[in-house]
């Protein structure tokens, strides 16, 4: 199948030198703030590369929960393909794909765990199913059938039939502490406006940004 006629022109802005800021934070809030208005579905949907320790890449969606200053945070059963893996590497990518608008960010940087106490603040948050899902199932585990799943919810459900679910010791939050952010803007005849922002650690981790070619 030849799709190499398949493309558009993109003609929904720009992204200049003005419309930066001293730190990355403020320029993502700005556009994820109107990735939201626009109704996006799922806008706060992330891709989230990581390597396994014999340097074998995969990718998953995950959804982003909170962010500051300090990094991105997503959560996961700790006993997962993508836990084991940063556990082996914690060098991880995530890029927001905003195709609607014409926009992508890219994030490079290390995932840590973030503590017990913020975890059990989201997991308390979380709808009673979601919570249930947490325990029931092994994720990234072999299962035979759905029905084996479905009864292992099922078992949950009873055994957390009253009260509040307790946090499982094996599911929590990590945070992405970047190193690198890039902001993409889609441009007329693929002349793209592009920005990366780099963490300065020789600098009190103060942020410098330049101007990279489509």
């Amino acid at each position: 199948m030849d799709i190499g006629d398949y493309r558009r022109e993109y003609t929904k802005g720009g992204l200049d030198e003005k419309d930066l800021s001293a730190s990355p934070f403020v320029l993502f809030e700005k556009w994820f703030t109107q990735a939201m208005d626009a109704n996006i579905p799922d806008a706060s949907a992330m891709s989230l590369a990581t390597v396994s320790a014999s340097g074998k890449p995969s990718q998953r969606t995950v959804l982003l929960k909170m962010f500051d200053d300090q990094g991105f945070v997503f959560f996961t059963n700790y006993s997962s393909q993508k836990s084991q893996q940063i556990d082996d590497n914690p060098n991880v990518s995530i890029l927001f794909p905003w195709t609607e608008l014409e926009r992508q960010i890219e994030i490079n940087g290390t995932a840590t765990k973030i503590s017990t106490a913020e975890s059990l603040k989201y997991f308390l948050s979380r709808p009673r199913g979601s919570q249930l899902g947490a325990w029931a199932s092994a994720q990234s585990s072999p299962i035979s059938s759905r029905q084996i799943l479905e009864g292992q919810l099922q078992k949950m459900k009873s055994k957390f039939s009253k009260g509040e679910i307790p946090l499982p010791d094996f599911w929590g939050g990590y945070r992405v502490v970047p190193e690198t952010i890039e902001f993409w803007q889609g441009g007329k005849d693929r002349l793209h406006d592009r920005f990366e922002y780099t963490r300065d650690e020789h600098n009190d981790g103060n942020w410098t940004s330049k101007r990279l070619q489509p």
